[in-house]
Parts: structure tokens; C-alpha cells; sequence
């Protein structure tokens, strides 16, 4: 307890960390008080138990509601959350394995950089025309007519249809200025605090329905918190999972000294895609909502809208171990890797330098992939099996899945963030041991 003091007391030593933890927490709580801003023209007191919150109280609509922190069901100004954003960047990292021209943008550095990102606001803004008047259609169908102040109007319409995509917009604006000014991943963690906001209900709920309808008790509680437990370590474990390669540096002396001619490691992550592939499988899950206006009552909405299906279930987890394999394809470059070393004088033993280097990298990289996919794969699906042995609907989304898979993952990258200030200015990290584990530097 005492180390933990001290590191606290350590970080608020550090001028710019403590900016940029309190630049977070700002922009942060801006995000979560607009959460409970209702759309301009609806009555807020007709929201309350209405059909709408009925509606996201399970199922498919229910994790939408958990990713916008409860904004979905509250009708906010930022009801659609960041979730169309991601989906416009995975249709542009797509098109740059496709198109030409955005595979030159890729190679461009900070410019190619800063143009696709004006296209994935481009392209999210065409997505936002799509979503936000079905989710306006959805409002008419599950709120009953005295909660729109002006009616079924077109005024509403157009104005609710703007101040929607402006609320995503400046989401998105709060995410890409923590990534830059903050710490962590901006987006990440604005999808993980609307998951932490939603925890105390789904556990109070969870509660109530030990003590009441599910029955069990106290003990089937205990029980089950002991599970959530062992399935957080399992993936805390699994996000932390390295294949080491062995580096050796040739002997080199200048002057008095020697340099080289040791031994090191290169810690090739099993799951080195992170929590973006489960992000995208679920962005792609939730396509089909959209084109039934959110109504999963009937055809592809119905197949895919019910979370704890065997077909959504069986999609779900291919399509996050296609997406493991395509994010670990474009975010790890084995062949600068190989050149990397080949420039400082390493080789991996038995192994010749150039091509048959990043050959072998690459070969290590998809077997290990393979299992790491599939566990993965099997995290993305546990809910299913908490809500088979009686877990509240609500609370089983936290047992696994892109909610537990966001926590841990966006949780780790934070804490290895302050670590590297940490470290930088000499001061002990996070750990006992003064590094974390599983870190790429």
C-alpha cells in the first residue's frame, strides 16, 4: 500500500503527466455530462421506463447502450457514441489493402496520416446520415407521441438528424484530442467509460435478481464474482502474452569500448492486435440494426440481435479472428523489423539477415496468431455461457466480450503510458518490479 502511495504521489510530482491525467479527466467528464443532455424536442420526464429503455435493457441494443455509457437509451445529443467513427476507419483501413491511392497515403508519414483521417470524418458523416434518422424513427416507435414537444415533424427531424451527428462529431474531436494532449487512446477511452458507468447498474441489477427471481443467494454471488475474477486474470494474461526471439548484436569496439555482443529479445505479442479486432467484429454486428432501424424483432435483425444466439455467436467470433489476423498484418511490419536489425548489427541465430529474417518473423507471427485469435475468439463469446448458467443478461456482458476485452485492454495500455513518464524521470514503475510485463519497448 505504501509503494502504491508513493507511486501516486510520484505522478503528481511530474508536471505534464499531471496535466495530461487532469486534461483526460476533463474532457472525460465533459463527455459523460453530455451523455444526460437529451435531444432538443423531447420531453425528458416521457423517458423515463419508457419503451426505448425497455429496449436496451438487452440484448444487442443493450450493448450499444453499455458503449455510449447510456446515452443510446437516455435519447442524448450523443446517442450514436463513437461507434460510427470506428466504423469509418475500418472501411478505410479496408480500402487501403484494396485501393491504391489510400495505400499511398499509408506510406506518406504524418501527411498521409492527417488525409485519411479527413476521409474517415468524411466517411463518418455519411455513416451519421444513414444511422441518424433510423435512430430517430426508433424514438417514434418506442416513445409515445407526448414526449415530442414539436411532433412528428420535419423540423424535428432535420434539427435531431444535426444535433446527432454533431454530437459525434465532438465526440470524436474529445477522443482525438486525449490521444494527443491526454493519456491513452482517446477513443478507447471514451468507449471504456461509458462501460465503467454502466458496471453499477448491470451489478445492482445482477444483485436484485440473486435476491430475488434467479435465487442462489449470497453464495451464487460470491460465485460468480470468483468467476469474473479468474476471467479477467485469464485475460489479462492473454493480452499480455509474448513469443520471444532471441537478437544477437555483433561485437563492435570503438575506442576503449565494446559495444554489442549480447543477447536480447524481441517480444512478439500472441495477441497483437489488441482490442481493435473485437471493436470491429462488433461495429460489423451492428450494421444490420441500422438498416432495420434498430427494430430486432424480425429477419436479419432478429437472426443478429439477439446476442446470445448460436449464428450471432458463430459470425461474432469469425469475424474477430479475421480482423486478428488483418490487424496484426497491418500494424506489424516485419520486414522493417528485419531491416531494423540488419542496420544495427543483430541477427536472430540460424536465421541469415534481409529477406529470410522477416520470413521467419512472419512465419512466428501467424502461428502464434492462431492461438491468439481463437482465444480471443472464445472471450468475445463468454457472455453466452454466463447468461446459460443464469446470469443477469446485463452483468453477463461484462464476463467477457468487447466490454471486458475494452477494460482490460484499454486499462493495460493507460497504466503502461504513466509507467514510461514514470521510468523517463527515474521514478519506480507501476509494478514491484518496476516494469510491467508484456511491454513492446
Amino acid at each position: 500500500m505504501k509503494k502504491l502511495i508513493d507511486t501516486i504521489r510520484n505522478i503528481f510530482k511530474i508536471e505534464e503527466l499531471r496535466n495530461r491525467i487532469l486534461y483526460t479527466l476533463g474532457l472525460l467528464l465533459i463527455y459523460r455530462l453530455g451523455s444526460f443532455v437529451v435531444l432538443p424536442g423531447l420531453n425528458p420526464e416521457a423517458l423515463s421506463g419508457s419503451g426505448l429503455q425497455k429496449q436496451t435493457a438487452d440484448g444487442i441494443l443493450g450493448l450499444l447502450d453499455i458503449f455510449s455509457g447510456g446515452a443510446f437509451s437516455n435519447a442524448s445529443i450523443f446517442a450514436l457514441g463513437i461507434m460510427p467513427y470506428i466504423s469509418a476507419s475500418i472501411v478505410i483501413q479496408l480500402l487501403g489493402i484494396a485501393i491504391p491511392y489510400f495505400q499511398k497515403l499509408q506510406k506518406e508519414g504524418e501527411s498521409g496520416r492527417r488525409k485519411i483521417n479527413q476521409w474517415t470524418r468524411y466517411l463518418t458523416i455519411g455513416i451519421l446520415l444513414l444511422q441518424a434518422p433510423a435512430y430517430l424513427a426508433n424514438l417514434h416507435y418506442q416513445l409515445p407521441q407526448s414526449a415530442f414537444v414539436l411532433g412528428n415533424s420535419f423540423l424535428f427531424t432535420f434539427s435531431a438528424t444535426m444535433v446527432l451527428i454533431a454530437g459525434t462529431m465532438f465526440v470524436m474531436w474529445l477522443g482525438e484530442k486525449i490521444t494527443d494532449k491526454g493519456i491513452g487512446n482517446g477513443v478507447s477511452l471514451i468507449i471504456m467509460i461509458g462501460i465503467i458507468a454502466r458496471l453499477p447498474h448491470a451489478f445492482l441489477a445482477e444483485l436484485n435478481a440473486r435476491f430475488t427471481t434467479a435465487g442462489g443467494g449470497f453464495v451464487m454471488l460470491i460465485v460468480e464474482l470468483v468467476l469474473l475474477f479468474l476471467v479477467f486474470a485469464g485475460t489479462i494474461a492473454l493480452v499480455q502474452a509474448v513469443r520471444k526471439i532471441p537478437v544477437q548484436y555483433a561485437k563492435r569496439i570503438v575506442g576503449n569500448k565494446q559495444y554489442g555482443g549480447v543477447r536480447q529479445y524481441i517480444p512478439l505479442k500472441i495477441n497483437a492486435a489488441g482490442v481493435m479486432p473485437i471493436i470491429f467484429a462488433q461495429a460489423i454486428m451492428m450494421l444490420p440494426l441500422i438498416f432495420t432501424k434498430f427494430e430486432a424483432t424480425q429477419g436479419l435483425g432478429a437472426v443478429f440481435g439477439n446476442i446470445y444466439g448460436f449464428w450471432y455467436n458463430l459470425v461474432f467470433g469469425i469475424l474477430v479472428m479475421a480482423f486478428t489476423y488483418f490487424y496484426t498484418a497491418i500494424t506489424i511490419n516485419t520486414n522493417q523489423m528485419a531491416d531494423d536489425m540488419k542496420r544495427n548489427g543483430g541477427f536472430i541465430p540460424g536465421i541469415k539477415p534481409g529477406k529470410q529474417t522477416a520470413s521467419y518473423l512472419d512465419t512466428v507471427m501467424t502461428r502464434i496468431t492462431l492461438p491468439g485469435s481463437i482465444c480471443l475468439a472464445i472471450v468475445a463469446i463468454l457472455p453466452v455461457f454466463a447468461h446459460m448458467i443464469g446470469v443477469d443478461g446485463q452483468f453477463a456482458l461484462f464476463y467477457g466480450g468487447t466490454s471486458l476485452l475494452i477494460l482490460v485492454g484499454v486499462v493495460l495500455d493507460t497504466l503502461q503510458q504513466i509507467e514510461s513518464h514514470l521510468l523517463l524521470r527515474h521514478y519506480d514503475g507501476l509494478m514491484k518490479s518496476g516494469r510491467m510485463k508484456g511491454r513492446m519497448n
